[in-house]
């Protein structure tokens, strides 16, 4: 991806240390329930994860790193890289939000290190970068890109730019109101039966980066060769079905949070291919 030199957005902010450090109740809710590594990419409210040893609560106020390394110093390569591929997202989103008559309310992107406060609960690294609605904001320990690299095999920058576009497209259902729509489902229905509600939300959210793909191939023409085989390299790496045999040995369709690997693949390179927000109703999907 050409990224260098190019527009950075200006929504971020520097989130924190070590504000995870009370801990998170692994299981149930929105994440399923087996390792830490299924929680990547767990995107949206995940208070169900955050706040159970906490016994539910309210918003918490974010904790500020104004220590050496915080907010004020210079950019990494890492957080410059974040920050353009922020700053394509708003212009995609805005384009897209503009032809629909409305105006795309832009995020803003918490870097942290350790753990961090949130308006959803308290969360530590080994969530992964996740969106949270309670205060319409992505956040993400960097080093997440080194385990991208390293315990997931998916290399390269597009497949970081691909993490991101998806965290946005949970803030993309969040302004849709498809976020407060699968929220009142959740009161209704068992772990199982919500699962299933999960996996279609996830997808969505990847179809919905497959359209900023598409926008950034045409729009913009800044992918180089290769790029989009990352993302579904990544897309591949972290479905379900693959982390639940790699980290427990069997697979179980039931506790599925997130979809499949071939699910994955299909709507970002769907969401990609046509560039079509309309054609993305995962909930209407026969095959899921």
């Amino acid at each position: 991806m050409q990224w260098m030199g190019r527009r950075e957005s200006s929504n971020t902010e520097d989130g924190g240390s070590g504000g995870g450090g009370r801990g998170l109740a692994f299981g149930g809710g929105i994440v399923g329930i087996i390792a830490a590594a299924i929680y990547f990419f767990t995107g949206i409210d995940p208070s169900q994860i955050l706040n159970q040893q906490q016994g539910g609560g309210s918003a918490q106020t974010e904790q500020i790193d104004t220590r050496p390394g915080g907010s004020g110093q210079e950019d990494t390569p890492e957080r410059k890289f974040a920050k353009v591929v922020l700053a394509d997202t708003e212009d995609v989103w805005g384009k897209i939000f503009k032809e629909m008559g409305r105006t795309y309310a832009e995020p803003k992107m918490v870097f942290f290190t350790d753990g961090v406060s949130t308006a959803c609960g308290n969360a530590s690294s080994a969530t992964g970068p996740f969106y949270c609605p309670g205060d319409q904001k992505v956040y993400i320990d960097l080093t997440f890109f080194d385990e991208l690299k390293s315990r997931f095999n998916a290399a390269g920058d597009f497949a970081q730019a691909y993490v991101i576009a998806h965290e946005v497209g949970h803030h993309v259902q969040d302004l849709l109101g498809v976020t407060a729509k699968v929220d009142q489902a959740r009161q209704q229905m068992s772990e199982t039966e919500f699962n299933k509600i999960s996996v279609k939300l996830e997808l969505q959210a990847d179809f919905y980066a497959g359209v900023w793909a598409h926008y950034e191939h045409n729009l913009k023409n800044v992918l180089d060769p290769g790029d989009i085989e990352e993302a579904l390299n990544a897309a591949n790496a972290i479905g379900d079905d693959r982390l639940q045999r790699e980290f427990q040995g069997d697979v179980r369709p039931d506790s599925f949070t997130h979809g499949t690997s071939a699910q994955r693949m299909y709507w970002f390179k769907k969401g990609y291919e046509t560039g079509d927000i309309k054609q993305g109703n995962t909930f209407a999907a026969d095959n899921l």
